[in-house]
């Protein structure tokens, strides 16, 4: 592909994720009373949900063949831990503070519209299914890992725990949803992508730079711990081509928000996290179109 046709195709990929999110840190310096509390809970129990069950459940695909992409996601979610984890020590700061934004990454906000622009409306299964890998190991693993107290019946009470249960269920029972039915949750489900960047650009308003220097080092580990991981793997799990540049595009998403909602809530230093998450995605603008330009 000539080099200019390929910067065309990036920016065509990042420029509505981005621009969607510009929109949001614009508007929330516009309207300094933006409070994103209520879209949210709807999305992470309404609209998410419905795209995942949409998705998986009326999708023409074979779920045996995402296998492999799958358990890479787990893979890289989870060696990410791994690497971060001495680097943490190395560098002074608490494990529970610098580790979780490290593993648990952007798969919804940032990575599920990146594939899809990326490679089409056909890799949506993928997309769902890797977003669904990671945010069941955060539910399963982020809050456990701040508390220490493990609950498993919690991570089966999450709407979108339950969604990618039930729609993988019914694609594999062959059921077929009536169109009255499935047409409402298609709809809901098309709200949660632009919400979540719209989200993110509201979120990005509250960076706060007092603590820059484990921001900037989390935004540099997080990609970093990510590719290594994905590479390792793919060196020993043979992917299709595309499944591989899948793979390394969500080895290289920056932390997800909800890695501040977590530490805000059991007060694990979150402003320290809030720098973290927000500077990884800020560094984001650079980091993703150079895996673009590496993958395309």
């Amino acid at each position: 592909m000539p080099q200019a046709d390929l910067v065309y195709r990036i920016i065509a990929i990042i420029f509505p994720v981005f621009g969607i999110v510009a929109l949001g840190y614009l508007y929330a310096r516009y309207r300094r009373d933006t409070d994103m509390s209520s879209g949210n809970r709807l999305n992470m129990d309404i609209f998410i949900p419905a795209l995942i069950f949409d998705t998986l459940s009326t999708s023409d695909y074979a779920l045996a063949d995402y296998l492999l992409l799958t358990l890479g996601g787990a893979v890289v979610v989870l060696g990410s831990g791994l690497v971060a984890w001495p680097v943490a020590r190395l560098m002074g700061y608490q494990w529970k503070t610098f580790v979780p934004p490290m593993m648990f990454n952007n798969s919804g906000n940032m990575g599920v519209p990146l594939i899809i622009l990326t490679f089409g409306t056909d890799a949506l299964p993928a997309a769902v299914l890797l977003f669904a890998t990671e945010n069941f190991l955060h539910f399963l693993l982020g809050q456990q890992m701040i508390t220490q107290r493990w609950s498993v019946t919690a991570v089966f009470r999450n709407p979108m725990i339950l969604a990618t249960i039930l729609g993988i269920g019914v694609a594999v029972a062959g059921i077929s949803i009536p169109e009255f039915l499935r047409l409402p949750i298609h709809m809901l489900g098309q709200v949660s992508i632009p919400l979540l960047l719209f989200s993110l650009g509201v979120r990005m308003l509250s960076i706060d730079l007092k603590d820059w220097q484990i921001g900037t080092m989390g935004a540099l580990i997080c990609p970093l711990s990510g590719l290594i991981i994905g590479f390792l793997y793919l060196q020993l799990v043979p992917l299709a081509s595309e499944q591989v540049s899948m793979l390394l595009l969500f080895s290289a998403l920056p932390p997800a928000v909800l890695n501040f909602l977590v530490a805000e809530r059991f007060n694990q230093e979150p402003q320290k996290v809030a720098s973290i998450v927000l500077i990884a995605n800020f560094a984001s603008i650079l980091v993703i179109p150079a895996v673009l330009w590496a993958i395309l």
